[in-house]
This record gives structure tokens, sequence and C-alpha cells, in this order.
């Protein structure tokens, strides 16, 4: 499909009507009746337009608790009853889709495992095709994969279906000590000049994984990224949470959130524009944090087993190797030779002074 035939039709009436950013949010799982109808009521209706709870919950491992299942539609039709909030709930496979419909849900959003997998993104389309008028969000995928999440898309599309947005609930990366899923803002700007149209509303909880970064994230996303909305979970009691407690906040720290970041002056859009990109390089500059304390981790245990080995710390020749075959690629990359020599001089350095410590202990 032409990309451009999908970014021209996307219906953006149900989102852009809104005079404020688009807020989503409940707990992360419905857990009884009591606690969904007294975290909605929580919920500040002039800041928040969706109440969410997840009623079917994809866990990595069995055993584990995986949702209430159909009991808690009821609970969501109450809410949207009793508050007039709209109500929304992910659905990872057709019977899903069909049940959530036959309760009224007004917004389904298909989570990042679902997104992964173009045979489940068809079934669900196909549950559709009778409901196109239905508004759908689709997370991006667990890993970063802009073909697989605008092939999602494109699936929901051929059916019908125009009223489509994205939430970015960030990708995996193996061994990230600040996020449970990095932000990875840099793809989402990919992402954009290839569909700028769609709505794209951030997901700050999945983001950080933790309450103490969702202000951060969320900030960054609707002020420096433009975001359409924000995603954010809430629970009345976070504490006692039965899924994801350490990344929920209660209604009230979420109200305080929402003022502070939308009850502001508009920020100049050469200082936004300067903000972004400092943004991306602050990203970047953390994975090379990342990455230089794993590279220095594997020194240590190259400086046991060439002690146990009885082999010299200094390779000669392997230097030699490594940066001609370095200093290629980085003139292929178009990266200053001055700059990787320098680079990998003190990456070598160290790499030396950690392996001579092992040796003489």
């Amino acid at each position: 499909m032409e990309k451009d035939i999908l970014n021209n039709s996307i219906d953006r009436s149900w989102i852009d009507q809104l005079t404020k950013p688009l807020v989503i949010s409940g707990p992360c799982s419905a857990e009884s009746e009591q606690q969904i109808l007294e975290t909605a009521r929580k919920l500040n209706n002039s800041y928040i337009q969706v109440f969410r709870a997840g009623i079917w919950k994809p866990r990595t491992k069995p055993n584990n608790f995986e949702g209430i299942g159909k009991e808690g539609l009821k609970w969501l039709n109450k809410v949207k009853k009793n508050t007039g909030l709209m109500v929304s709930t992910e659905v990872a496979n057709s019977e899903h889709v069909k049940l959530a419909l036959s309760f009224d849900i007004d917004i389904l959003w298909i989570g990042a495992r679902t997104t992964a997998s173009p045979f489940t993104i068809q079934e669900i389309a196909d549950a559709l095709v009778e409901r196109n008028d239905q508004i759908i969000l689709v997370k991006n995928p667990i890993h970063p994969d802009i073909e697989l999440w605008i092939g999602a898309l494109e699936r929901l599309f051929v059916k019908g279906i125009r009223k489509l947005g994205v939430i970015h609930r960030g990708f995996y990366t193996y061994n990230n000590p600040k996020y449970r899923n990095q932000p990875n803002w840099n793809l989402l700007l990919n992402f954009r000049d290839i569909l700028p149209n769609i709505p794209v509303i951030c997901d700050p909880s999945h983001i950080c994984g933790n309450k103490e970064g969702i202000l951060d994230i969320a900030k960054k996303a609707y002020h420096y990224f433009q975001y359409d909305g924000l995603m954010i979970e809430s629970h009345c009691n976070p504490d006692s949470a039965w899924s994801d407690a350490q990344q929920q906040i209660t209604p009230e720290y979420l109200l305080e959130m929402l003022k502070k970041l939308i009850n502001v002056d508009k920020i100049h859009k050469n200082k936004k524009s300067l903000n972004s990109l400092r943004i991306l390089i602050d990203e970047l500059d953390e994975n090379i944090i990342t990455l230089l304390s794993e590279r220095m981790n594997i020194s240590k245990k190259l400086g046991s087993l060439k002690k146990l080995s009885d082999i010299s710390v200094l390779q000669p020749n392997r230097w030699k190797n490594i940066m001609n075959k370095y200093l290629t690629l980085g003139k292929n990359l178009g990266v200053s030779e001055v700059l990787l020599e320098g680079v990998f001089k003190l990456l070598h350095q160290e790499s030396i002074k950690i392996q001579n410590e092992i040796g003489n202990k």
C-alpha cells in the first residue's frame, strides 16, 4: 500500500474536536468493580476524557494474573454511564474485539506483543470489518521496527478503519538502567515523517516502568515533540495494584501533573526545536554510557581469563586490526577519523588499565 494513501485518509475528527490534549487514564488492570468505579470517579474530567483498564493481560509467564475477563467489561460500561467518560481497553484477538464491542467500549488499543504478530492483527482487522467507525490505537511493537508498526495500521486500514492512532510505549532495550522501555525519540520522528497525520499518544507509564520519570517523559512528548495525547496509568490505591504497581499513580497526583503540563505558556518554536534535538542527543549519550559500562565489564572478564591463561594483557596485532576496521567503518558512516582514534585510544587505555589491575591482584 502507498503510505501517502494511508496518511491522507486518516480520520482525525475524534481527536481534533478536543479543546485539550487527549488524556487516557485508569489502572493497568481491572481488579474489582469498586476499584474501577472509585478510580474513575477520582479522575478529573476537565483534563481526562477517556478511562482505561486492562481486561485481558498478556503475561510473559503462566500462572500470573492475566486479567479479570468479560466481567470487567460490565464495570467499564458502568464507568461510561456514571461518569460520562469514554472507556477503552486492550484487545489481543478477535474474540476480545467482539466482546468489547458488545459492551460499547469506545476505544480499543492493540498491545505491543500483538502488533508484532501480523496474523493476529489480521484476525482483529477482520473482526472489525462491520464496525469500521471504531477508534483503534496501535502500540508500537516491542522492538524498533517501523515497517511492522505501519503494517499493522495498513491491515486495519484495508478493512475500512479510518479512526486510527498510535501509542508510543517505548522499545525493549537490553540492560537499560533508566527505562523499562527506551523512548527512542528519533525513531518516532522517523515514523512521523512517514505518517505525519496520524495521532500519536505517548505512554510514559510503560516507557518509565516507575512513577518517578512519568512527568519528565510526558513533558518531552507534549511540549517538545508535540504529541496529540498521553496514556498514563492511575489507580485509587497504586501500592496494592495487582499488576505494574510501581508505575501507577493516584488520580490526585495525575491531576497535579496535568496542570503543570497543560497550563503553561506555549514554548517558542525555535526553543522547542532546540530542546527536542538536545533530547535526542541526551538519549544517545545515555546509550553510550550504558554500552561503555558493558564494555568495561567484559574487559574485567578478559583480564581474569588472560591472568588464568597467562596471556599478555597488551595484544598489539589485535589493537592494530581493531583500529583499521573501525576507522574504515567510521569513514563509511562519515565519522571523523580523528574523533574515532581519540575515542578508541581512551577505551583501549582504560581496558588495559582494568586488565592490569586484575592481573596484579
